[in-house]
């Protein structure tokens, strides 16, 4: 009050009426206008938390936006920030109701459960889970299938259509195939959907070397990873905009998973490391796709001290060394390649050896 008065009216008269010592309003006024190492800390900390949060599209809690400062080096604790998230208004989306939306077919195929609950793998390519998700848009249902390796989380196959048959599974789990991210021999591991329980993707499996494994029906925590995977689409990223067209749901939908889930959002089944991070080993190629060039061709050799240029000259024996000196220099003896043991040859020796092979 005596600080919103001052103007009009004497400090000390303010002080006396309302029984203040001036020194004690002094003092106080020094406090205020000098901030604290704590409220610098704070204020520097909210900075980092807003620039963190907004990284995450909105999605991070406070344990991801604190796993991500102390990787930064910004050492600071999960309660810390949610007193700085709590003060600016941020919060991470929150789960949705679940629906169940598996219907097991007429005559499905019967498939052991080889997962048990058991969400983990020791390497990428081994173990992999799967499942199909509807999306509604103003042209109609959208429906989405996806394979998620069990080692890295990552969404190694996934695939769109506007259709729920075996086709869309059968797409998804060839795409992970087809890049290379199944190990002959892998388990991937559904619900016991139409889809995955019929006839054709059993032959699809059993032709590409893949074991099935299917949960109960109706019990979602058979295939926990594949749900959340969903849920976390759906919370941070379905439910906050609307998709007027199929076509708008499909670039969302790809943008998420491709640019946003597998390359930078932080798992805690992981450490809170990103999938790509997660990656330990290049992808397997195990469906006879054709291998890198291994033979490169190979640059032209420096020059060397005395400043001769050596040009090498391949043919279908043996690769052959001309040596061209510089103008005043004489001409000295070079190993050539392919060349017995102890064998010496002069320039003469390398130009005849070239012309008799066509060089």
């Amino acid at each position: 009050m005596i600080d919103a008065e001052k103007a009009h009216y004497r400090v000390t008269w303010m002080c006396r009426l309302l029984g203040v010592p001036r020194s004690s309003f002094y003092a106080w006024r020094q406090r205020v206008d000098t901030e604290t190492a704590t409220q610098a800390r704070r204020r520097e900390l909210s900075t980092h938390v807003t620039r963190v949060f907004a990284r995450g599209r909105g999605t991070y809690g406070c344990r991801r936006v604190a796993a991500q400062l102390n990787r930064e080096g910004h050492a600071c604790s999960v309660g810390l920030v949610a007193d700085v998230m709590r003060e600016l208004g941020l919060a991470g989306c929150q789960p949705r109701a679940y629906k169940r939306t598996t219907v097991p077919g007429e005559e499905p195929v019967h498939s052991p459960d080889l997962i048990g609950r058991a969400f983990t793998a020791q390497a990428p390519g081994r173990r992999l889970v799967g499942d199909i998700t509807y999306l509604k848009t103003g042209e109609g249902w959208l429906y989405l299938a996806t394979v998620i390796d069990l080692a890295t989380r990552m969404v190694v196959g996934w695939q769109l259509a506007d259709h729920m048959r075996t086709s869309l599974v059968i797409d998804a789990l060839d795409m992970a195939i087809t890049h290379g991210r199944l190990d002959p021999g892998a388990v991937f591991h559904s619900d016991r959907g139409t889809q995955y329980t019929s006839a054709t993707f059993s032959r699809f499996c059993r032709k590409n070397h893949v074991r099935a494994s299917v949960g109960r029906t109706g019990v979602c925590w058979d295939n926990a990873a594949a749900e959340s995977f969903f849920a976390s689409l759906k919370n941070e990223m379905y439910h906050r905009e609307p998709f007027p067209t199929r076509a708008r749901a499909r670039f969302a939908v790809a943008d998420y998973i491709e640019v946003f889930y597998n390359r930078k959002r932080l798992h805690s089944s992981l450490g809170y490391r990103t999938p790509r991070r997660g990656t330990r080993r290049p992808p397997h190629r195990h469906r006879g796709l054709r291998k890198p060039t291994e033979d490169r061709p190979r640059s032209l050799t420096h020059l060397t001290p005395d400043r001769s240029r050596q040009i090498e000259t391949k043919t279908h024996r043996s690769v052959v060394t001309r040596v061209r000196p510089q103008p005043g220099t004489a001409p000295r003896d070079h190993h050539s390649r392919n060349v017995g043991a102890g064998h010496r040859c002069s320039t003469g020796d390398h130009v005849a050896a070239n012309e008799r092979h066509g060089g």
